[in-house]
């Protein structure tokens, strides 16, 4: 046997135990980075339908409707009042606006969120 033999690096058992740490601390961190991911998304469109709410009650005022397509309110003409809206998690926001609730469905593919001022 030689004596001058280097024991340097690391065994198997270091690595699986580096391995398994890295693991539990994925595990911890990915669903705290869902949650918010989620309400980040949530916010937007919360965002995305106050101004829709925004746009229909002036609308409402101007022209005294209770009712409002969303088209009407929404594109690159100069009589709209919201150039686009952008859609942050594949949600569909209602095409008729009546009274002072707005709602988005299909957030993230499972929530709904309604905003009313």
């Amino acid at each position: 046997m030689n004596q001058n033999q280097s024991k340097k690096g690391f065994t198997l058992v270091e690595i699986m135990i580096v391995v398994v740490i890295i693991g539990l601390l994925a595990a911890m961190a990915i669903p705290a980075f869902q949650k918010v991911r989620a309400s980040s998304q949530d916010k937007a469109v919360s965002n995305n339908l106050r101004q829709l709410s925004a746009a229909a009650d002036q609308y409402f005022l101007e022209n005294g409707v209770s009712a409002v397509g969303s088209s009407l309110l929404v594109g690159m003409a100069s009589s709209q009042y919201i150039k686009q809206v952008q859609t942050v998690a594949g949600e569909v926001y209602s095409d008729l606006m009546q009274g002072n609730a707005v709602t988005a469905t299909g957030v993230a593919g499972a929530r709904t969120i309604t905003y009313s001022n």
